[in-house]
């Protein structure tokens, strides 16, 4: 054992038994953060509007601050980017990170000096819970490599700005830089498909045992790697132990991993976004992320069912229950409050409180009434690979309302396949019936023939890659969309 590995032990005892303090202790700790979050940012132009001198419980600050998206806190955000001061949080922000919008375009989101460090700890606390629990620390030997966008930032006004990952590889510790891969020129490339390339390049030799990022263009950096050395990558890197991933699902794409790899490697999923570092799995044998409730962030939770009601209820993390879709709502250090972030969740447990992410409150299938998350699908999917073979490389679906006549409408899936089933047939039943145990609008809608089964479109190898490329988002942190409520995703896919 190095010394190396042997500190990493003892460190990752250190920090899981820290984590335990605050886990063991939610509620008080939620409402420690939210009297802080009050109490800080009471002077500010949000603060004095929203009457937060008024604020002495969660229910006051219910009454006084509504629930925002983007393009409603947007008024705040455009005088922060003018380097106003005391605007969401007291003073400037240290950057902005930059993601992609919908309605309002780009987005820019604050970072400030008391949320960056926790984006920080989160990703190294979730490598130490991995240690202390495995007692597997020799990967830090060896080298490490995370996918992830260009660390050239802008300035406006004063300010820097650029993608969230971009500006945590300035953060990167000392004790990690000699292991970490790619060099920083490489990592500076904006067009994807020559980084990966000169990534390839760097690591075929190395000795890689940690590789991150978001699982489809991991997957694109493990292709090139096996078309370039001729062997499976876990061959290629025999001492590659561990897969740090986020952003999407990783089962719809666990197989296809597996056989590149040629061998089943453990992993951690993270829920990272640009408003916060909310989750990550704490535990090999207990299903779903560890929600982090000691980073300066207060959550909220609304049923999605209800979330396009006129008034719907708004709890704290006292009242969620097992089991349920709930839309997040988070309060933050970096000056957000009461803030929509889209994204759906569910708890898989309560001591401690841990979360899957199941989609996006924007993203689902309803044409027909039955309201299918971005969860079912790629449940329904994992199981149809797993019970009748095939290997999945991307995938999304769309509602088929104007079916050909004579026909019933129907869910159409788009399937890009590494590895066709033995029976495409078989393997459409099984996915059908999959959906069908995981929602039960659809089983009612199938068997009460107002919907036909569910029809699988193959696509050819690459037509994904070439679709993100059409739409300028190729690489880095974006994702295909995986199901829709139109055919928008649909009728631009061409082959």
């Amino acid at each position: 054992m190095s010394i190396k590995s042997f500190l990493a032990r003892k460190w990752a005892q250190y920090i899981r038994k820290k984590i335990d303090l605050w886990a063991k202790d939610p509620i008080p700790t939620q409402e420690k953060i939210l009297s802080s979050l009050i109490q800080k940012a009471k002077n500010t132009v949000f603060g004095k509007d929203h009457h937060f001198d008024q604020i002495h419980s969660y229910e006051d600050f219910v009454k006084q601050v509504p629930i925002r998206d983007y393009e409603a806190l947007s008024p705040y955000i455009e005088r922060v980017k003018e380097a106003q001061s005391d605007i969401l949080w007291p003073g400037k922000p240290l950057y902005f990170a930059k993601t992609s919008g919908t309605t309002s375009g780009a987005k820019y989101i604050p970072l400030t000096k008391e949320s960056m460090p926790y984006h920080i700890q989160a990703a190294r606390d979730a490598i130490m819970c991995y240690i202390a629990q495995t007692g597997k620390a020799d990967f830090v030997n060896g080298k490490m490599i995370f996918l992830q966008g260009s660390p050239i930032l802008e300035k406006k006004n004063g300010i820097l700005l650029g993608r969230l990952s971009g500006i945590s590889a300035h953060y990167v510790p000392k004790y990690l830089q000699r292991n970490r891969m790619p060099s920083w020129e490489t990592n500076c490339i904006e067009d994807w498909e020559t980084k990966i390339d000169a990534i390839v390049k760097e690591t075929i030799k190395e000795d890689m045992t940690v590789i991150s990022g978001i699982p489809p263009w991991v997957q694109m950096y493990f292709e090139r790697l096996q078309e370039k050395s001729h062997k499976p990558i876990g061959e290629l890197f025999p001492h590659f132990q561990l897969f740090i991933y986020g952003g999407v699902n990783y089962e719809p794409y666990r197989q296809k991993f597996e056989h590149l790899i040629g061998r089943k490697v453990d992993s951690i999923e993270l829920y990272p976004a640009s408003e916060g570092f909310f989750a990550y799995q704490d535990s090999q044998n207990e299903k779903g992320m560890l929600l982090l409730l000691n980073s300066g962030i207060f959550y909220e939770f609304v049923e999605a069912d209800t979330f396009f009601s006129e008034n719907p209820k708004r709890i704290s993390l006292k009242d969620v229950q097992i089991g349920v879709n709930y839309v997040l709502i988070v309060s933050t250090n970096a000056g957000l409050w009461g803030y929509n972030m889209g994204d759906t969740v569910m708890f898989t447990s309560l001591s401690p409180y841990r979360i899957v992410v199941t989609g996006r409150i924007k993203h689902f299938i309803s044409a027909f009434g039955e309201h299918v998350i971005a969860k079912e699908v790629e449940e329904a999917l994992a199981q149809a690979v797993s019970k009748a073979g095939g290997e999945v490389s991307e995938f999304t679906v769309a509602p088929q309302v104007n079916p050909a006549p004579r026909e019933l409408p129907y869910h159409e899936w788009f399937i890009e396949f590494e590895k066709l089933p033995e029976d495409t047939e078989t393997f459409a039943n099984t996915l059908d019936q999959g959906l069908q145990a995981q929602n039960s609008y659809y089983k009612d809608l199938i068997e009460g023939k107002i919907l036909q089964r569910l029809k699988i479109t193959c696509v050819p190898k690459s037509t994904f890659v070439e679709y993100m490329k059409s739409q300028g988002k190729f690489g880095g942190q974006n994702k295909v969309q995986h199901l829709s409520n139109d055919r928008k995703i649909a009728d631009n896919l061409k082959w």
